[in-house]
C-alpha cells in the first residue's frame, strides 16, 4: 500500500515558472528521485509517490510551501491503495492509489476544496474529509509569512522558537505570534491523528 499525491499549482499561469519549480524540485528532491518517486509535468502539474504515513504531512508541507510566495496555492488529491503496474515513471504507473490521487484532484473544483484524501475505507475517508474541509477553514487563509513559518516547522520539527527566529532574523516572539496566526497547534494535532489513524488502516 503506498500513498499517491497528485496536484497543480493554482494561478500558475500568472507567475514566472521561476518563482515556484524551483521550491517544489527541491523539496521533492528530499523525498526521492525523478522520476521514479515524482514528476512535474504540463508545465504545472505533479505527481509523487510517498509512503502512507507521510502522505499528509507531504501535502500540507507543499501548501505551505507553495503559499509562502504571494498569490499562489495548489491543490492537491491524495490517494491510498496498492500499486500494481511500475512503469519508467511515477506518471505512466497505475493502480487504485493512482487512480483514487487523480479522480481526488478532478473533483477538487466542483467541491471548491484544495485538498482531499481517497482510499477503499469509506469510514477513514469521510472522517479525514471532514477533518481536513475543517482544518482548510484556516489552512487556507494562511499569509505568505504564516505559511512560510509552518514549512519551516514541518522541516525542523525539533527546532526551537528561538532558532527558527534566528533563521528568519526576527523576534523569537514574532515566531510564536506567527505560528499562533497559522493554526500551528492544531495541524501538528491533525498530524498526529492521521498518523494514528492511518496506521490502524492499514495494518
Amino acid at each position: 500500500m503506498e500513498a499517491i499525491i497528485t496536484g497543480d499549482i493554482v494561478n500558475s499561469e500568472e507567475y514566472q515558472v521561476s518563482e515556484w519549480l524551483d521550491v517544489l524540485k527541491n523539496y521533492f528532491e528530499k523525498l526521492g528521485k525523478s522520476p521514479h518517486d515524482w514528476e512535474i509535468y504540463r508545465g504545472d502539474e505533479f505527481q509523487l509517490k510517498i509512503p502512507v504515513e507521510k502522505a499528509l504531512e507531504v501535502a500540507l508541507h507543499i501548501k505551505a510551501l507553495i503559499k509562502s510566495i504571494k498569490g499562489l496555492d495548489v491543490r492537491m488529491g491524495i490517494g491510498i491503495g496498492a500499486i500494481t503496474f511500475v512503469g519508467d515513471g511515477v506518471s505512466e504507473s497505475n493502480g487504485p492509489a493512482y487512480r483514487l490521487s487523480g479522480r481526488s484532484l478532478d473533483t477538487l473544483k466542483t467541491k471548491k476544496l484544495s485538498l482531499t484524501f481517497a482510499a477503499d475505507n469509506q469510514f477513514h475517508n469521510r472522517t479525514l474529509n471532514l477533518m481536513l474541509k475543517l482544518a482548510l477553514d484556516f489552512i487556507d487563509d494562511w499569509s505568505p509569512v504564516s505559511a512560510e513559518i509552518v514549512a519551516l516547522a514541518l522541516e525542523y520539527p525539533d527546532a526551537s522558537q528561538q532558532e527558527i527566529a534566528a533563521q528568519l532574523n526576527i523576534q523569537q516572539s514574532a515566531v510564536s505570534q506567527r505560528q499562533k496566526r497559522a493554526r500551528l497547534d492544531l495541524v501538528q494535532e491533525l498530524l498526529t491523528y492521521y498518523r494514528e489513524t492511518i496506521k490502524e488502516f492499514a495494518s
